[in-house]
């Protein structure tokens, strides 16, 4: 049985105080609190073992390769990839989506043809895909949500054309915790011959992630998010599309030879992994993966629909108060604005003094803030170590935002 309080003590920084509050941690959307467990390893990986990674044959670099190297299968596990050899490990999804413009994008897409994007996507799988718009006129095709926030995949389907080379769509909305059906997405865009990329760094820290089920091209995920350290992560690739890819960039650990007058690549994924990569980051993240999947992704999800679900009672009791997005189906996500002239950097600021971390601003969706009609909203997002008495503080700052910006 799922034991939030047993959780909660496993992770240090849930017992500080911030102004002489209680730490509610309720910013998980941007990055999560890590587990003792991965500061461990972290703490051990720098102290005790660290050294380069590859070709090293003394004892530290062993036992550094064994333990990052380790980590590719973990992340095929957690998504159900079929073979580790289809996880790219970088620093996230960023660098993920970028790899997939540079190196698959890039090569094969010519003036005209287009990429269908959803309104609610992050600027990280938005930037990527402007690249190639200004420097090679790709046109970007954009799909808009329903009042509630849902993405119907059969829009998204409808908006594909004869020269549409990709769908690129969330997997759970950052700002509304909008949760897309991207297995419907997936299977038809590939009937018309579209690949499907599918920024998960939101849902795969929510709820389990199948990607064999789901049958995308390509799936991103970041490991801050994942309650492992900043700068991992990395991406599933089907093998039909890795060997469409060049390399992104270039330099040590991804050729087989170089030469004064030729290159030849290592096979993937190392093509894709040029230079030395963040070794300590992403055996954090290992043991961070192995953390979830011993709760369970099940149990997560289900503690966190709890959450959700009298969250949302709560919240929607407030009639002063406007949550974006309705989706049944939503994450524990939360995006509002107070009604009158109160910002979402003056709420947040408020609830801070009550040691009430959210996150306030445009959360990197500026479509998507465009779509709503606001500059900005406050946001509170949920993750596996969170409490219905910690919704009880949110509404209880609301309230006192309320009195104070009135």
């Amino acid at each position: 049985m799922y034991n939030v309080q047993t959780v909660r003590k496993d992770f240090p920084i849930l017992s500080r105080e911030i102004n002489g509050k209680p730490l509610v941690y309720l910013d998980n959307g941007a990055s999560a609190q890590k587990p003792q467990a991965v500061i461990d390893a972290v703490t051990q990986a720098y102290t005790m073992e660290y050294a380069n990674v590859h070709r090293g044959l003394h004892t530290l670099s062993t036992i550094a390769t064994e333990k990052y190297e380790a980590v590719r299968g973990k992340l095929a596990k957690f998504l159900n990839a079929a073979s580790e050899d289809h996880i790219v490990m970088n620093s996230g999804t960023t660098e993920s989506i970028n790899l997939i413009a540079y190196g698959w994008a890039m090569p094969r897409f010519e003036p005209g043809d287009e990429i269908v994007l959803s309104v609610m996507e992050h600027h990280a799988n938005i930037v990527p895909w402007h690249f190639l718009r200004e420097r090679q006129g790709v046109v970007l095709k954009w799909v808009d949500i329903d009042a509630n926030g849902d993405l119907d995949p059969q829009k998204v389907l409808d908006a594909i054309g004869p020269k549409t080379r990709l769908v690129a769509v969330t997997h759970l909305s950052n700002v509304l915790g909008t949760v897309v059906d991207v297995k419907a997405i997936t299977e038809g865009a590939h009937a018309k011959g579209v690949p499907v990329l599918v920024d998960g760094s939101q849902a795969a820290v929510h709820m389990p992630v199948d990607v064999q089920d789901i049958g995308c091209d390509f799936y991103a995920v970041t490991g801050h998010k994942l309650y492992g350290p900043s700068g991992s992560g990395g991406i599933y690739i089907r093998p039909e599309r890795q060997a469409e890819m060049r390399p992104f960039i270039g330099g040590g650990d991804m050729i087989r030879e170089v030469h004064k007058d030729a290159v030849t690549w290592a096979d993937p994924p190392m093509k894709f992994e040029a230079g030395t990569p963040g070794i300590v980051q992403q055996i954090g993240l290992g043991v961070a993966l192995e953390y979830m999947m011993a709760l369970g992704m099940d149990n997560i999800a289900a503690h966190e629909h709890h959450l959700r679900d009298y969250a949302r009672a709560r919240l929607d009791g407030l009639n002063w108060l406007n949550v974006q997005g309705q989706s049944a189906t939503k994450a524990a996500v939360f995006s509002f604005t107070l009604n009158g002239a109160a910002h979402a950097h003056d709420i947040s600021t408020i609830l801070d003094k009550r040691g009430i971390a959210v996150r306030a601003g445009q959360h990197c969706a500026g479509p998507l803030m465009e779509h709503l009609g606001v500059d900005a909203t406050c946001r509170a997002s949920f993750g596996l170590y969170n409490t219905v008495e910690e919704v009880d503080a949110l509404v209880s700052g609301l309230e006192l935002c309320h009195e104070l910006l009135s």
